[in-house]
């Protein structure tokens, strides 16, 4: 096989495990370094100290897999239409992607399956998947895979598919034809993403100041809120999806995932405040040890129900 018959070939196979869209990168040195390392010296990674540690392999993800050359980026639609609560007003929110089973766990066995793929049409191959973890710089992976562009609010957006997507890569020393580069910036003057912002988070378009963001207060943040990191949560109980849910790429082209894997659980869609505040810790992780909000884990998530409920007053 040709490297351009291998590349379809293993598409095709992404195809088949239920992957939205894959591409192929070259792998070398991050173009986007400079920008990591000056966001990382303001501070705006705030407790976030692992992206410290990580920032070396970022810059170079070849140092990840000695000898890798190419990346298989795919990704996984997981919107959602939205789901009205038993309550509306008074409900609390949470992410969209954390309304199903944590997604680590499903999009690893795909791409462990995608990686025997590989080494079947590269006999000898090396392979090493990641989901949302590791030193691997997805976005600027996915934007050389030719699968989109990141926004102003840092999100990859897909051209059909939008930002609601999770993003895994299989680095590999396989000889892979690598796709183009998506090089055109689709979102132009518009800003809607950054002025929608409830917390001001955005410095600037491109530049996310993490300790204002609502997703990095309830999921990153271990520290009990001050008075004005509760007021700034809002009625967000886990993440926060206001950035993309303005974003006219989703508006127009976001289609809820079909994906039996994602299928949204009511006790995520809408949660009860007071069940986080009362339940005991082997109770949460009976019933919430396959989701995301394993996270900030119980206590993470009493103080994010008490916050929630204060400023719902």
């Amino acid at each position: 096989m040709t490297p351009a018959e291998r590349s379809a070939a293993v598409k095709q196979r992404a195809e088949g495990l239920g992957f939205s869209a894959t591409g192929v990168a070259a792998v070398g040195l991050n173009p986007h370094a400079a920008e990591l390392d000056a966001w990382l010296a303001a501070g705006f990674a705030g407790t976030m100290t692992y992206l410290h540690r990580q920032a070396a392999r970022r810059r170079d993800p070849r140092t990840i897999l000695p000898g890798a050359t190419t990346a298989v980026v795919t990704l996984t639609n997981y919107f959602h239409e939205e789901i009205e609560a038993a309550a509306p007003g008074r409900r609390a929110r949470v992410a969209q992607y954390a309304w199903s089973d944590d997604y680590h766990g499903v999009l690893a066995d795909r791409l462990a399956a995608l990686g025997e793929a590989i080494r079947a049409v590269a006999p000898g191959a090396h392979t090493r998947a990641y989901v949302d973890a590791g030193p691997v710089p997805e976005r600027e992976l996915a934007q050389q895979a030719g699968l989109g562009w990141v926004g102003k609010n840092m999100m990859l957006i897909h051209p059909h598919l939008g930002s609601f997507t999770f993003l895994g890569v299989v680095l590999t020393d396989a000889d892979l034809a690598p796709d183009m580069p998506f090089e055109a910036d689709r979102c132009g003057s518009c800003r809607r993403c950054v002025d929608a912002c409830p917390t001001d988070a955005f410095v600037a378009p491109h530049m996310l100041d993490a300790r204002r963001c609502i997703a990095y207060l309830t999921i990153e943040q271990r520290s009990e809120f001050t008075e004005t990191q509760r007021a700034m949560v809002g009625d967000w109980l886990f993440g926060c999806d206001v950035c993309q849910d303005v974003c006219p790429w989703n508006v127009t082209f976001a289609q809820p995932t079909t994906d039996p894997a994602l299928a949204p659980r009511p006790e995520l869609v809408a949660p009860s405040l007071p069940e986080f505040e009362n339940v005991a810790s082997e109770t949460f992780e009976r019933r919430f040890g396959n989701s995301p909000l394993t996270r900030p884990g119980l206590a993470g998530m009493r103080r994010n129900a008490a916050a929630v409920r204060a400023n719902q007053g």
